[in-house]
Protein backbone atom coordinates (compact mmCIF):
# COMPACT_ATOMS: atom_id res chain seq x y z
CA UNK A 1 0.00 0.00 0.00
CA UNK A 2 1.23 3.49 -0.86
CA UNK A 3 2.34 5.79 1.92
CA UNK A 4 -0.10 8.41 3.19
CA UNK A 5 1.48 11.43 1.48
CA UNK A 6 2.12 9.49 -1.72
CA UNK A 7 -1.49 8.35 -1.94
CA UNK A 8 -2.83 11.84 -1.28
CA UNK A 9 -0.54 13.17 -4.00
CA UNK A 10 -1.97 10.66 -6.47
CA UNK A 11 -5.52 11.60 -5.50
CA UNK A 12 -4.77 15.29 -5.96
CA UNK A 13 -3.14 14.68 -9.33
CA UNK A 14 -6.30 12.91 -10.50
CA UNK A 15 -8.38 15.93 -9.47
CA UNK A 16 -6.07 18.31 -11.34
CA UNK A 17 -5.96 16.13 -14.45
CA UNK A 18 -9.77 16.03 -14.56
CA UNK A 19 -9.99 19.85 -14.55
CA UNK A 20 -11.67 19.76 -11.13
CA UNK A 21 -9.02 21.46 -8.99
CA UNK A 22 -10.45 23.91 -6.47
CA UNK A 23 -8.96 26.47 -4.13
CA UNK A 24 -10.39 28.64 -1.38
CA UNK A 25 -10.77 32.25 -2.51
CA UNK A 26 -10.10 34.90 0.11
CA UNK A 27 -12.68 37.67 -0.13
CA UNK A 28 -11.31 40.86 1.39
CA UNK A 29 -14.57 42.69 2.04
CA UNK A 30 -18.10 42.25 3.34
CA UNK A 31 -20.47 40.13 1.29
CA UNK A 32 -22.17 42.41 -1.22
CA UNK A 33 -22.94 42.95 -4.88
CA UNK A 34 -19.39 44.34 -4.96
CA UNK A 35 -16.53 42.53 -3.27
CA UNK A 36 -12.80 43.00 -2.96
CA UNK A 37 -10.75 40.07 -4.27
CA UNK A 38 -7.06 40.03 -5.06
CA UNK A 39 -6.84 43.72 -4.28
CA UNK A 40 -9.50 44.57 -6.88
CA UNK A 41 -13.15 45.50 -6.58
CA UNK A 42 -15.27 43.08 -8.59
CA UNK A 43 -18.98 42.92 -9.32
CA UNK A 44 -20.21 39.82 -7.55
CA UNK A 45 -22.71 37.76 -9.51
CA UNK A 46 -22.22 34.54 -7.55
CA UNK A 47 -23.60 35.20 -4.07
CA UNK A 48 -26.78 33.77 -2.52
CA UNK A 49 -27.22 37.04 -0.60
CA UNK A 50 -30.23 37.72 -2.82
CA UNK A 51 -31.65 40.71 -0.93
CA UNK A 52 -28.34 42.26 0.06
CA UNK A 53 -28.96 41.74 3.79
CA UNK A 54 -25.66 40.08 4.71
CA UNK A 55 -24.04 43.46 5.41
CA UNK A 56 -27.24 45.36 6.27
CA UNK A 57 -26.80 47.71 9.26
CA UNK A 58 -29.93 46.37 10.98
CA UNK A 59 -28.48 42.86 11.09
CA UNK A 60 -25.15 44.18 12.30
CA UNK A 61 -26.82 46.17 15.07
CA UNK A 62 -28.83 43.15 16.18
CA UNK A 63 -25.68 41.04 16.27
CA UNK A 64 -23.81 43.71 18.24
CA UNK A 65 -26.56 43.99 20.83
CA UNK A 66 -26.65 40.22 21.28
CA UNK A 67 -22.87 40.12 21.44
CA UNK A 68 -22.81 42.61 24.29
CA UNK A 69 -25.48 40.76 26.25
CA UNK A 70 -24.82 37.08 25.45
CA UNK A 71 -21.21 36.98 24.22
CA UNK A 72 -19.78 35.28 21.16
CA UNK A 73 -20.25 31.57 21.77
CA UNK A 74 -23.21 29.60 23.11
CA UNK A 75 -20.95 27.42 25.24
CA UNK A 76 -22.84 24.14 24.83
CA UNK A 77 -25.46 22.29 22.88
CA UNK A 78 -29.06 23.47 23.12
CA UNK A 79 -30.00 20.59 25.46
CA UNK A 80 -27.22 21.33 27.94
CA UNK A 81 -27.03 25.05 28.68
CA UNK A 82 -26.66 26.60 25.22
CA UNK A 83 -30.31 27.34 24.46
CA UNK A 84 -30.13 31.10 24.73
CA UNK A 85 -32.83 33.71 24.38
CA UNK A 86 -31.85 34.74 20.81
CA UNK A 87 -32.37 31.15 19.63
CA UNK A 88 -35.89 31.01 21.07
CA UNK A 89 -36.78 34.45 19.72
CA UNK A 90 -35.57 33.45 16.26
CA UNK A 91 -37.58 30.22 16.31
CA UNK A 92 -40.73 32.06 17.37
CA UNK A 93 -40.21 34.60 14.57
CA UNK A 94 -39.68 31.83 12.02
CA UNK A 95 -42.81 29.92 13.04
CA UNK A 96 -44.91 33.08 12.91
CA UNK A 97 -43.47 34.04 9.52
CA UNK A 98 -44.08 30.59 8.06
CA UNK A 99 -47.48 30.13 9.69
CA UNK A 100 -46.55 26.93 11.52
CA UNK A 101 -46.88 25.77 15.11
CA UNK A 102 -43.14 25.62 15.69
CA UNK A 103 -39.67 25.96 14.19
CA UNK A 104 -36.24 24.65 15.09
CA UNK A 105 -32.89 26.22 14.18
CA UNK A 106 -29.83 24.16 13.25
CA UNK A 107 -26.21 25.26 12.87
CA UNK A 108 -26.43 24.75 9.08
CA UNK A 109 -28.97 23.82 6.45
CA UNK A 110 -26.97 20.64 5.86
CA UNK A 111 -27.44 19.71 9.52
CA UNK A 112 -31.16 20.46 9.30
CA UNK A 113 -31.66 18.05 6.40
CA UNK A 114 -29.65 15.38 8.18
CA UNK A 115 -31.57 15.86 11.40
CA UNK A 116 -34.98 15.53 9.76
CA UNK A 117 -34.38 12.51 7.54
CA UNK A 118 -32.42 10.48 10.08
CA UNK A 119 -35.04 11.17 12.76
CA UNK A 120 -38.10 10.31 10.68
CA UNK A 121 -36.78 7.39 8.64
CA UNK A 122 -34.91 4.14 9.17
CA UNK A 123 -34.59 0.63 7.83
CA UNK A 124 -37.80 -0.55 6.22
CA UNK A 125 -38.83 2.99 5.23
CA UNK A 126 -38.59 4.62 1.79
CA UNK A 127 -37.33 8.09 0.83
CA UNK A 128 -37.92 9.36 -2.72
CA UNK A 129 -35.77 12.27 -3.90
CA UNK A 130 -35.81 14.44 -6.99
CA UNK A 131 -32.68 13.64 -9.02
CA UNK A 132 -31.39 17.20 -8.57
CA UNK A 133 -32.01 17.44 -4.84
CA UNK A 134 -29.27 19.10 -2.80
CA UNK A 135 -26.35 17.00 -1.57
CA UNK A 136 -27.50 17.50 2.02
CA UNK A 137 -30.72 15.58 1.35
CA UNK A 138 -28.94 12.87 -0.62
CA UNK A 139 -26.38 12.28 2.14
CA UNK A 140 -29.05 12.42 4.84
CA UNK A 141 -31.23 9.92 2.99
CA UNK A 142 -28.31 7.48 2.75
CA UNK A 143 -27.42 7.99 6.40
CA UNK A 144 -30.99 7.30 7.51
CA UNK A 145 -30.83 3.66 6.42
CA UNK A 146 -34.10 3.97 4.49
CA UNK A 147 -34.42 2.60 0.99
CA UNK A 148 -33.51 5.43 -1.38
CA UNK A 149 -35.27 5.92 -4.71
CA UNK A 150 -34.72 8.82 -7.12
CA UNK A 151 -37.25 10.21 -9.58
CA UNK A 152 -36.33 12.01 -12.77
CA UNK A 153 -36.06 15.75 -12.27
CA UNK A 154 -39.53 17.31 -11.93
CA UNK A 155 -41.09 14.23 -13.61
CA UNK A 156 -44.46 13.63 -11.94
CA UNK A 157 -45.11 10.46 -13.93
CA UNK A 158 -41.87 8.91 -12.74
CA UNK A 159 -42.59 10.04 -9.17
CA UNK A 160 -46.01 8.37 -9.29
CA UNK A 161 -44.49 5.06 -10.42
CA UNK A 162 -42.14 5.12 -7.46
CA UNK A 163 -44.97 6.01 -5.10
CA UNK A 164 -47.01 3.12 -6.47
CA UNK A 165 -44.10 0.79 -5.74
CA UNK A 166 -43.52 2.27 -2.28
CA UNK A 167 -47.23 1.94 -1.47
CA UNK A 168 -46.72 -1.81 -1.35
CA UNK A 169 -43.93 -1.56 1.21
CA UNK A 170 -44.53 -1.82 4.93
CA UNK A 171 -42.78 1.29 6.21
CA UNK A 172 -43.04 5.06 6.05
CA UNK A 173 -42.69 6.88 2.72
CA UNK A 174 -41.29 10.40 2.41
CA UNK A 175 -40.83 12.49 -0.73
CA UNK A 176 -38.19 15.25 -0.62
CA UNK A 177 -37.42 17.99 -3.11
CA UNK A 178 -36.22 21.56 -3.40
CA UNK A 179 -38.73 24.19 -4.45
CA UNK A 180 -36.22 26.32 -6.36
CA UNK A 181 -33.27 24.20 -7.45
CA UNK A 182 -29.90 25.56 -6.46
CA UNK A 183 -27.99 24.96 -9.69
CA UNK A 184 -30.67 25.29 -12.38
CA UNK A 185 -32.95 27.90 -10.84
CA UNK A 186 -36.07 26.05 -11.98
CA UNK A 187 -39.07 25.22 -9.79
CA UNK A 188 -40.59 21.97 -8.60
CA UNK A 189 -44.18 21.27 -9.73
CA UNK A 190 -45.46 21.64 -6.18
CA UNK A 191 -49.18 21.23 -6.77
CA UNK A 192 -48.62 17.94 -8.59
CA UNK A 193 -46.20 16.63 -5.97
CA UNK A 194 -48.59 17.47 -3.12
CA UNK A 195 -51.49 15.78 -4.90
CA UNK A 196 -49.44 12.62 -5.48
CA UNK A 197 -48.06 12.36 -1.95
CA UNK A 198 -51.59 12.70 -0.57
CA UNK A 199 -52.99 10.14 -2.99
CA UNK A 200 -50.45 7.56 -1.86
CA UNK A 201 -50.29 8.50 1.82
CA UNK A 202 -46.68 9.72 1.76
CA UNK A 203 -45.09 12.62 3.63
CA UNK A 204 -43.45 15.59 1.92
CA UNK A 205 -40.31 17.53 2.87
CA UNK A 206 -39.59 20.75 0.99
CA UNK A 207 -36.25 22.52 0.92
CA UNK A 208 -37.06 26.21 0.40
CA UNK A 209 -33.45 27.38 0.74
CA UNK A 210 -33.49 29.38 -2.50
CA UNK A 211 -37.11 30.50 -2.18
CA UNK A 212 -37.57 31.92 1.32
CA UNK A 213 -37.26 35.68 1.31
CA UNK A 214 -37.96 35.99 -2.41
CA UNK A 215 -41.47 34.75 -3.16
CA UNK A 216 -44.79 36.02 -1.85
CA UNK A 217 -45.84 39.30 -0.25
CA UNK A 218 -43.87 38.48 2.93
CA UNK A 219 -41.23 36.29 1.33
CA UNK A 220 -42.37 33.04 2.98
CA UNK A 221 -41.45 30.94 -0.06
CA UNK A 222 -43.14 29.09 -2.89
CA UNK A 223 -45.24 26.76 -0.73
CA UNK A 224 -47.02 29.77 0.76
CA UNK A 225 -47.39 31.46 -2.62
CA UNK A 226 -49.01 28.39 -4.11
CA UNK A 227 -51.38 28.01 -1.15
CA UNK A 228 -49.99 24.57 -0.32
CA UNK A 229 -48.11 25.27 2.90
CA UNK A 230 -50.76 23.73 5.15
CA UNK A 231 -50.60 20.44 3.21
CA UNK A 232 -46.85 19.96 3.59
CA UNK A 233 -45.50 18.10 6.60
CA UNK A 234 -41.93 19.46 6.70
CA UNK A 235 -40.58 22.76 5.38
CA UNK A 236 -36.89 23.43 5.58
CA UNK A 237 -35.03 26.65 4.85
CA UNK A 238 -31.76 28.46 5.33
CA UNK A 239 -30.75 31.58 7.19
CA UNK A 240 -27.59 32.02 5.13
CA UNK A 241 -29.03 33.16 1.81
CA UNK A 242 -31.80 35.76 1.47
CA UNK A 243 -32.05 36.14 5.27
CA UNK A 244 -28.44 37.35 5.33
CA UNK A 245 -27.08 35.41 8.33
CA UNK A 246 -26.21 31.73 8.82
CA UNK A 247 -27.85 28.46 9.83
CA UNK A 248 -30.77 26.29 8.81
CA UNK A 249 -34.29 25.82 10.10
CA UNK A 250 -37.21 23.40 10.01
CA UNK A 251 -40.84 24.47 10.33
CA UNK A 252 -43.84 22.26 11.01
CA UNK A 253 -46.17 21.19 13.77
CA UNK A 254 -45.16 21.00 17.42
CA UNK A 255 -44.84 17.22 17.39
CA UNK A 256 -42.30 17.37 14.55
CA UNK A 257 -40.14 19.89 16.39
CA UNK A 258 -40.42 18.00 19.68
CA UNK A 259 -39.31 14.82 17.91
CA UNK A 260 -36.31 16.57 16.37
CA UNK A 261 -35.27 18.04 19.72
CA UNK A 262 -35.27 14.53 21.15
CA UNK A 263 -33.83 12.51 18.26
CA UNK A 264 -31.99 14.66 15.67
CA UNK A 265 -28.32 13.89 16.28
CA UNK A 266 -27.11 16.85 14.21
CA UNK A 267 -29.06 19.07 16.64
CA UNK A 268 -28.47 17.26 19.91
CA UNK A 269 -24.71 16.86 19.51
CA UNK A 270 -23.86 20.27 18.03
CA UNK A 271 -22.92 23.38 19.96
CA UNK A 272 -25.74 25.90 19.59
CA UNK A 273 -25.30 28.65 16.98
CA UNK A 274 -23.71 31.90 18.08
CA UNK A 275 -26.34 34.08 19.78
CA UNK A 276 -25.11 37.04 17.73
CA UNK A 277 -25.78 35.17 14.48
CA UNK A 278 -29.23 34.08 15.64
CA UNK A 279 -30.10 37.65 16.60
CA UNK A 280 -28.93 38.84 13.18
CA UNK A 281 -31.05 36.15 11.52
CA UNK A 282 -34.11 37.30 13.42
CA UNK A 283 -33.45 40.85 12.24
CA UNK A 284 -33.17 39.51 8.69
CA UNK A 285 -36.51 37.70 8.97
CA UNK A 286 -38.15 40.87 10.25
CA UNK A 287 -36.53 42.99 7.52
CA UNK A 288 -37.80 40.62 4.82
CA UNK A 289 -41.39 41.12 6.05
CA UNK A 290 -41.07 44.91 6.23
CA UNK A 291 -41.84 47.53 3.61
CA UNK A 292 -38.14 47.66 2.84
CA UNK A 293 -38.20 43.92 2.20
CA UNK A 294 -40.92 44.40 -0.39
CA UNK A 295 -38.88 47.10 -2.11
CA UNK A 296 -35.81 44.86 -2.16
CA UNK A 297 -37.80 42.04 -3.78
CA UNK A 298 -39.09 44.42 -6.44
CA UNK A 299 -35.54 45.53 -7.19
CA UNK A 300 -34.35 41.94 -7.35
CA UNK A 301 -37.05 40.81 -9.78
CA UNK A 302 -36.42 43.84 -12.01
CA UNK A 303 -32.75 42.87 -12.26
CA UNK A 304 -33.69 39.23 -12.87
CA UNK A 305 -35.93 40.21 -15.79
CA UNK A 306 -33.23 42.44 -17.30
CA UNK A 307 -30.68 39.65 -17.08
CA UNK A 308 -33.04 37.03 -18.53
CA UNK A 309 -33.89 39.23 -21.52
CA UNK A 310 -30.25 40.04 -22.15
CA UNK A 311 -29.02 36.46 -21.86
CA UNK A 312 -31.71 35.26 -24.26
CA UNK A 313 -30.61 37.91 -26.75
CA UNK A 314 -27.11 36.41 -26.56
CA UNK A 315 -28.48 33.00 -27.55
CA UNK A 316 -28.65 31.26 -24.17
CA UNK A 317 -31.75 29.39 -23.01
CA UNK A 318 -33.29 30.38 -19.68
CA UNK A 319 -35.61 28.50 -17.29
CA UNK A 320 -39.32 28.93 -17.92
CA UNK A 321 -39.96 30.51 -14.54
CA UNK A 322 -37.77 33.37 -13.32
CA UNK A 323 -35.53 32.97 -10.29
CA UNK A 324 -32.49 34.73 -8.88
CA UNK A 325 -30.38 31.85 -10.25
CA UNK A 326 -29.56 31.78 -13.96
CA UNK A 327 -27.40 28.87 -15.20
CA UNK A 328 -25.25 29.46 -18.28
CA UNK A 329 -24.34 25.88 -19.16
CA UNK A 330 -21.05 25.63 -21.06
CA UNK A 331 -20.39 21.88 -21.04
CA UNK A 332 -16.87 20.75 -20.21
CA UNK A 333 -14.96 21.79 -17.11
CA UNK A 334 -12.11 23.39 -19.09
CA UNK A 335 -14.55 25.33 -21.24
CA UNK A 336 -16.32 26.73 -18.19
CA UNK A 337 -13.02 27.88 -16.73
CA UNK A 338 -12.14 29.46 -20.07
CA UNK A 339 -15.29 31.58 -19.90
CA UNK A 340 -14.81 32.44 -16.24
CA UNK A 341 -11.31 33.89 -16.64
CA UNK A 342 -12.04 36.72 -19.13
CA UNK A 343 -15.07 37.70 -17.07
CA UNK A 344 -12.84 37.90 -13.98
CA UNK A 345 -10.39 40.06 -15.91
CA UNK A 346 -13.27 42.31 -16.94
CA UNK A 347 -14.26 42.76 -13.29
CA UNK A 348 -16.99 40.13 -12.77
CA UNK A 349 -16.78 37.46 -10.07
CA UNK A 350 -18.61 34.31 -11.25
CA UNK A 351 -16.76 31.08 -10.38
CA UNK A 352 -17.29 28.13 -12.71
CA UNK A 353 -19.45 25.34 -11.25
CA UNK A 354 -18.16 21.88 -12.11
CA UNK A 355 -18.57 18.21 -11.31
CA UNK A 356 -19.50 16.88 -8.75
CA UNK A 357 -21.60 19.94 -7.89
CA UNK A 358 -23.30 19.45 -11.27
CA UNK A 359 -23.37 16.48 -13.61
CA UNK A 360 -20.46 15.81 -15.95
CA UNK A 361 -20.59 17.85 -19.15
CA UNK A 362 -22.92 20.34 -17.49
CA UNK A 363 -20.26 22.71 -16.13
CA UNK A 364 -21.59 26.23 -16.03
CA UNK A 365 -21.49 29.77 -14.83
CA UNK A 366 -24.13 30.00 -12.12
CA UNK A 367 -25.12 33.66 -12.31
CA UNK A 368 -27.02 34.97 -9.31
CA UNK A 369 -28.66 38.37 -8.98
CA UNK A 370 -28.99 40.55 -5.90
CA UNK A 371 -31.24 43.45 -5.02
CA UNK A 372 -27.99 45.36 -4.63
CA UNK A 373 -27.21 45.18 -8.34
CA UNK A 374 -28.13 48.07 -10.60
CA UNK A 375 -29.39 48.04 -14.16
CA UNK A 376 -25.95 49.23 -15.28
CA UNK A 377 -24.34 46.32 -13.41
CA UNK A 378 -26.49 43.86 -15.35
CA UNK A 379 -25.87 45.53 -18.68
CA UNK A 380 -22.13 45.54 -18.03
CA UNK A 381 -22.22 41.81 -17.34
CA UNK A 382 -24.18 41.19 -20.53
CA UNK A 383 -21.61 43.17 -22.53
CA UNK A 384 -18.77 41.19 -20.94
CA UNK A 385 -20.54 37.89 -21.64
CA UNK A 386 -21.00 38.85 -25.26
CA UNK A 387 -17.26 39.40 -25.55
CA UNK A 388 -16.23 36.31 -23.55
CA UNK A 389 -18.44 33.78 -25.29
CA UNK A 390 -19.23 33.17 -28.92
CA UNK A 391 -22.51 31.31 -29.08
Amino acid sequence: MAGFDEQLGRDLDEIRDAGLWRVLREIESAQSSRIKFGGRELLNFSSNDYLGLAAHPALGQAAQSALERFGVGSGASRLICGSLQPHHELESALAKWQGTEAALVFATGFAAAQGVLTSLLGRGDVVILDKKSHASMIDAAKLSGATLRVFRHNDLGNLEKLLQWADGQAGRVLVATETVFSMDGDRAPLAGIVELKERYGAWLMLDEAHAVGLYGPLGQGLAAVDGLAGRIEIRMGTLGKAVGAAGGFVCGNRKLVDLLVNTARSFIFSTAPSPAVSAAARAGVERIQSEEGGVLREQLWQRVEELRRGVESLGWSVPTEPSAILPLIVGGEAEALAVMEPLREAGYFIPAIRYPTVARNEARLRVTVSAGHTGDDVQGLLDALGQAVTR
